[in-house]
């Protein structure tokens, strides 16, 4: 959880925000076929409505949060070009929505689907 204060109040953001913005922004990149379940269990991938169940946020000390993904990729594409393609999406569309820096972006290539 990160807590924003100003003059105005306080604002409190959850690590599901940071999860959903995270999951969203991967899956708008070509090539991500979804996000799939980070807990070890057998992959499958996530309904829309659980994508961030592929994405753990974690909050550092100098105010900035670190993300997680996990997803999986269609047969053929550039598994290189999209991951950085994703780290770069999932950057700005978090900071953006937040105005939380992002430390870093570490991707998950779990399955590819052929087909």
């Amino acid at each position: 959880m990160v807590t924003i204060e100003n003059a105005n109040g306080t604002i409190t953001i959850t690590s599901e925000v940071f999860t959903n913005l995270a999951g969203d922004a991967a899956t708008s990149c070509f090539g991500v076929k979804g996000m799939v379940s980070k807990d070890g269990g057998p992959l499958q991938l996530l309904r829309r409505d659980s994508m961030s169940k592929g994405v753990a946020a974690r909050f550092q000390e100098d105010g900035s949060v670190s993300l997680e993904l996990h997803i999986a990729v269609d047969q053929g594409v550039n598994i290189s070009a999209l991951g950085h393609s994703i780290i770069g999406e999932v950057s700005y569309k978090v900071h953006q929505a937040t105005g939380v820096p992002v430390s870093s972006v570490d991707v998950f290539v779990d399955t590819m689907l052929i087909g």
